[in-house]
């Protein structure tokens, strides 16, 4: 089943484009992995499936019954972020803010959800926490646990293990892969990390020159010219 469908998109900033024609499907189940150079468009893409940016053209379908209200989002880190001054339960519970309606307070409802995503996290033991005292990978476990708070059918991660050390890079893919593996999440992320975003992922998208240079399964675009160039092993 697709839930999300593009079709003859065009997107860009500073009304320029830098994508066009762009046509894919992210169906149920999918970890996708969106891989490109500086500028060609992978964080536009996101944002324009998220409504946060408006396309060029081109069309951006949702299953029946499926819409942005069920994706979470992860952003690219800030420094703003890093040094937030809020506990650790406070930022996670942030992410019910947008299935709230004009409730005020948050209720048990909420704050049951997001100890439950911070449990599938593990970071419950450090609910009490600051969150700018706490490591990168930890921050980032956070962050993640308050996009699955917001909604946990799908989720899209742009650049999500920049900064991050070998180690917490490693565990990160592990926690990524467990929740589309086991739980069922569909997930799309951006990223440089090329080697390591594939190892887990399903299928990619590259982006580049104003337009797709690949759309499909992980194990083809490996043996591709472009993907062998991108892992290192071609011209």
């Amino acid at each position: 089943m697709n839930l999300v469908e593009i079709r003859d998109l065009t997107i860009g900033y500073d009304g320029k484009p830098v994508v066009s024609g762009l046509n894919f499907d992210i169906s149920a189940g999918d970890y996708l992995c969106v891989l490109g150079e500086n500028g060609s468009g992978k964080s536009s893409l996101v944002k324009a499936i998220l409504g946060l940016k408006s396309a060029y053209s081109g069309h951006i379908h949702f299953a029946p019954g499926f819409s942005r209200r069920e994706i979470g989002y992860m952003p690219q880190k800030t420094e703003v972020q890093r040094d937030f001054p809020a506990g650790v339960f406070e930022v996670v519970l942030s992410g019910c803010q947008g299935a709230m309606g004009f409730k005020p307070f948050y209720g048990k409802a909420e704050k049951l959800r997001a100890a439950s995503a911070m449990e599938r996290l593990g970071i419950d033991g450090i609910r009490n926490e600051c969150y700018r005292n706490l490591s990168g990978g930890q921050q980032q476990r956070v962050l993640l646990a308050r996009a699955l708070c917001s909604a946990d059918k799908m989720i899209l991660l742009d650049e999500p293990t920049t900064a991050l050390d070998p180690l917490a890079t490693a565990e990160f893919y592990r926690i990524i892969e467990r929740l589309n593996r086991d739980d069922g999440v569909t997930v799309v992320m951006v990223s440089h990390d090329t080697a390591g975003a594939l190892e887990s992922s399903t299928k990619v998208l590259h982006l580049g020159g104003n337009e797709s240079l690949f759309f499909g399964e992980t194990a083809e675009y490996v043996k591709t010219r472009l993907g062998k160039k991108f892992l290192g092993g071609g011209d």
